[in-house]
Parts: structure tokens; sequence; C-alpha cells
């Protein structure tokens, strides 16, 4: 599942009349690096939530058969934050544990792992969700969770930037009413405390395209950069 319901609104006026996963890095919609690393990872199914624009994005992207992909809708009157998102989603996820990602992220981290930890995590059904953890960036310098002997430890320090790459087990979400608006970070956090969610570390390239400033740096790494 890719998550493409934000507003976008530090990125504004350009998300006024675009939705920011269609913002355009290296002549490829930021979303559409995702779905080319999810083809080549093997992942051929792709659900994409959206709200704001989201009609541009079903324009945009189609059926998928350009990436290689075959994507399904869900569509959000009003954005549902994370979880939300995802518990509306979950009809069209199947039971199985499922990849996560942020359509507002630039990475190349390879997706293949994850592939191999939903497969591990099928016959592993207490652990409900498994996190990829980067260097804090400048504008989130307290980062989000700790990892400590693989799992991710919420009430520990130093803690790590949430990558927004994870791979979640249906049940993650299963307490959030279809269709009402949950954020994924309590969840999380509370899921940790029991020992459930486990996490890895990436130094790779990774950015949280957030602003223009963003954009800008972002285009020019992506211009010197075999992806």
């Amino acid at each position: 599942m890719i998550l493409a319901a934000g507003r976008g609104e530090r990125m504004r006026p350009l998300t006024d009349t675009c939705p920011k996963p269609l913002l355009d890095v290296a002549d490829t919609p930021l979303i559409g690096w995702h779905l080319k690393r999810l083809a080549a990872a093997g992942v051929t199914d792709v659900v994409i939530n959206h709200a704001w624009l989201g009609h541009m994005i079903e324009a945009a992207l189609g059926d998928g058969t350009a990436y290689g992909v075959k994507i399904a809708y869900s569509p959000e009157t009003t954005a549902l934050e994370t979880a939300g998102g995802i518990a509306k989603a979950l009809p069209l996820l199947g039971e199985e544990p499922f990849l996560l990602l942020s359509g507002d992220i630039f990475t190349d981290y390879d997706l293949g792992r994850l592939v191999a930890v939903a497969q591990a995590m099928r016959h592993s059904p207490r652990r409900l969700a498994h996190l990829v953890m980067v260097p804090n960036p400048p504008y989130h310098p307290n980062g989000d969770f700790a990892l400590v002997d693989g799992l991710i430890a919420p009430d520990d320090a130093p803690k790590l930037c949430y990558a927004n790459l994870a791979v979640c087990q249906p049940a993650l979400v299963a307490e959030v009413a279809a269709g009402g608006i949950a954020k994924l970070g309590p969840i999380l956090a509370r899921f940790a405390r029991e020992g459930r969610i486990s996490g890895e570390t990436f130094d790779g390239l990774w950015a949280n395209v957030g602003s223009p400033a963003d954009l800008a740096e972002t285009r020019e790494i992506a211009a010197k950069t075999l992806i």
C-alpha cells in the first residue's frame, strides 16, 4: 500500500494544483519511483489511497500497467490519516502482511528486503509490523522510536526516524473503524511496548519530500544518482 492522501500543506503552492505524489523527480512522478521499485521487487498488486486531487493520481497512473503493476485505489472524501487510510483499504489489502510506503518519500532502499520480511511474518502473527528506521533528519532531530535488539522501543533513547517504509499485518489496525480517522504512530507505540514491532536501520539514500526546498534537493540528487 502507498499512502497518498495528504494535502501537502508545506509544499504549497505546488500542491494547490498537483497532488504531492505526482510532483516530478527526474522525469518520473515521485510515486512512480515506488511503483518501479515495487515491480522490481516482484510486487505486482498495489493499493493507493488518495483524497486531495485524487482524480489526478488515478488519471496519471491508471491501472499501473505502465509501471508493471496492478493498482487498486482507495478514495477518501476526507483524508483519514495513516491508520484510518489503511483500515479503509483493508478489503483491498487482504489477510496477508503487506508493504506500506508513504508516497512522498524518495529512496533507493531495496524493497525486496521488505518482501522477504513480509513472507516471514506470514508465520509470525504476533509480530504486527516491521519498520525501517533512518538517521534523524535536521527537521526531526528527536526522532520517533528507539531500536533495541531488533525491536522498536518507543520509550528508550536515542531515537531514530521512522522512514515511512514498513511491513504491516492487517491486524495492526483491526481496532480502527473503517472510515474512522486515526494516526498510525500511537498504534505502533502501543504494540511496540508489547514487543510486537520489529525494525531495522537504513543509511542509504532517503528523503522526505515535504517542502519545495526538499523537492529541489531531491531533484538534484536524482539527477546525479543512477537509480
